[in-house]
């Protein structure tokens, strides 16, 4: 007599893919799109500098979570470009980047210092298209 036994069939393990979602709707409005970097560029948790047209400079965040957020480079408490080196996280459920300079805080979706309503860090409309990660500019 001959037993049959289960053997369980081997099956590839599933493929981790993070969620990419643009962090802000872009506002109403005609954009220049310019093409800031591949997805699988970004580490998340980490920013990176991008270049825009007339010298400015964005700062583009993936987070944990996939969504992908994108304010000026220029801390306005030191005037130097090292938002993107800043540290990420949350406060109160709000994406959050501190600058690695004088460690205020900034709200990634609004730009908005959290701890002075007087001074904010210009957002960009963010959206990835086949891939790549491009960075909206109003046009004049």
């Amino acid at each position: 007599m001959t037993t049959l036994v289960n053997t369980p069939v081997p099956t590839a393990a599933p493929t981790v893919r993070t969620l990419v979602r643009p962090g802000i709707l872009p506002a109403p409005g005609a954009r220049l799109w310019v093409a800031a970097c591949p997805v699988s560029h970004l580490v998340p948790g980490r920013g990176v500098a991008v270049l825009l047209p007339a010298g400015a400079q964005a700062a583009l965040f993936l987070l944990p979570t996939g969504m992908i957020y994108a304010v000026d480079n220029l801390d306005p408490y030191a005037g130097a470009a090292v938002i993107s080196r800043g540290l990420t996280g949350d406060r109160s459920g709000e994406p959050t980047v501190a600058s690695p300079l004088h460690k205020q805080v900034f709200s990634l979706r609004t730009g908005a210092a959290l701890d002075d309503p007087e001074v904010s860090l210009p957002t960009y409309a963010v959206r990835v298209q086949h891939g790549e990660v491009r960075i909206g500019l109003p046009l004049p």
